[in-house]
């Protein structure tokens, strides 16, 4: 059993890690830049080391300031969160190399799931339905045009090394294709240093729907059903649920059993989550993140189980706490993502908190590292906190969110609280009929700056 743990990340899902350590009667260690020295994972740990200064590059993403404050603290495990070195394979690696334990997956399975022309091809030899598109990168224009004719347009481009929306372009015709393929390729290059790039068919009516998935390293593993996380502004997700609303239970048994299968098959440990599109009643693989999810706590609601804890578990060499026939949905979750941003351009609101109230009552979660008087500093991402509400049905859960959302009381920052009451109010998101590009058009028309 670890007797302590380092927890290379801040704001709220260091502070979840904390809690989990907390209930396992596990020390923990909190590290922090100079800018957050008074947030509240440093606050609520054990232990503090801070590890630099405001700027990520030099603290949270700073691989040499973890590892020594490990060796000076004694912890034996390094539990990276979402986000900063979660999927950062040459961390894993530097982790082991010191003996010490990361809690997440093998470097080799981040290497393979952060390439997503490598990650197709094993989903695809795994036997996990794959969205038509080139074999592996297209090196020119000529190549690019040919696939595009094949597969029919509209077609999307992306960038091999791509993530959060970057190095994506569409060509809705031929015509589209020569100008999409070299900014696809161009952003590639300046956002993450590979102008390498592959080619999708680009669907037009797609969810997002992604499924969790669970493994003990040792060839067993299990889903925990999927979530619908279609409500994205900019590939960036602001609202999820779990079950899905368009997903039926066979369409969940058999794409579910898909993903647990492919996972067991090649030793996965710990927490992931497979994306998909889907459309008409098919899924398209997109990619594969191997990590813990920030929605993940709508997926703990409805199976009644703590992903951190088992994570932890599983990092220790003990076996998983539940197997696949234990789980059963129970009821509906919704998810909101709150952020210090000023609508309606979305613009980070930085600041600080004069007076902060979490809603409370029955299915109701908060994950935030807000306090009165604190000051969200202007560094980091704008995530401020996550209502996370649990009903029997989903018109519970969705009544529970609104009267959630009017007892949340975040004043001194402008928030995207009054986003989700307008969307609270629209017929599709209640009846749950929208897709990926619903919120996008809905922003154009409701949300003019």
């Amino acid at each position: 059993m670890f007797d302590k743990i380092l927890i290379a990340n801040r704001g709220e899902i260091a502070l979840r890690v904390i809690r989990a350590c907390r209930e396992m009667g596990i020390q923990s260690v909190a590290v922090h830049s100079t800018a957050d020295s008074d947030a509240m994972h440093v606050r609520m740990a054990d232990e503090s080391v801070c590890i630099g200064p405001p700027s990520s590059t030099q603290s949270y993403l700073s691989i040499p300031a973890i590892i020594s404050a490990c060796e000076i603290t004694g912890a034996q495990a390094i539990h990276p969160g979402y986000g900063f070195l979660s999927e950062n394979a040459n961390f894993v690696q530097i982790v082991q190399d010191h003996d010490l334990t990361f809690i997440g997956p093998t470097a080799d399975h981040i290497r393979t799931m952060g390439d997503k022309i490598t990650a197709k091809d094993t989903m695809k030899a795994l036997g996990v339905p794959c969205v038509p598109g080139s074999d592996g990168g297209v090196a020119s224009l000529e190549e690019a045009e040919k696939i595009g004719k094949d597969i029919g347009y509209p077609v999307i481009i992306k960038a091999t090394a791509g993530g959060g929306g970057k190095g994506m372009k569409v060509a809705q015709t031929a015509k589209d294709m020569k100008t999409a393929f070299q900014t696809a390729r161009a952003e590639g290059k300046s956002n993450f240093g590979n102008d390498e790039v592959y080619i999708e068919k680009y669907l037009t009516t797609p969810r997002h729907i992604e499924i969790q998935v669970f493994g003990d390293g040792k060839g067993k593993a299990v889903h925990l059903g999927e979530r619908d996380c279609s409500l994205q502004r900019r590939h960036q997700k602001v609202f999820e649920e779990a079950p899905g609303p368009s997903i039926t239970a066979e369409e969940r048994a058999r794409i579910g059993k898909v993903c647990a299968d492919a996972v067991a098959k090649i030793n996965y440990i710990g927490a992931g989550t497979i994306e998909f599109l889907y459309e008409n009643g098919e899924f398209y693989f997109i990619e594969m993140n191997t990590r813990l999810q920030v929605e993940r706590p709508v997926t703990e609601a409805i199976f009644g189980v703590d992903l951190v804890r088992e994570q932890i578990r599983v990092a220790e060499g003990l076996p998983m706490s539940f197997g696949q026939d234990d789980l059963t949905i129970n009821g509906h979750a919704i998810e909101v993502r709150i952020n210090a941003e000023k609508l309606p351009n979305f613009s980070p609101c930085p600041g600080k908190i004069t007076q902060f109230h979490a809603p409370g009552g029955l299915g109701v979660r908060m994950d935030s590292a807000l306090y009165d008087g604190y000051s969200i500093p202007p560094y980091y991402d704008s995530l401020i906190g996550k209502l996370i509400v649990h009903g029997r049905d989903r018109p519970e859960a969705l009544a529970r969110l609104a009267r959630a959302l009017g007892e949340l009381i975040v004043d001194g920052v402008d928030t995207t609280v009054p986003l989700f009451h307008a969307l609270l109010q629209e017929p599709a998101v209640l009846s749950g009929d929208y897709n990926i590009h619903w919120l996008e058009h809905w922003l154009d028309e409701n949300l003019q700056a």
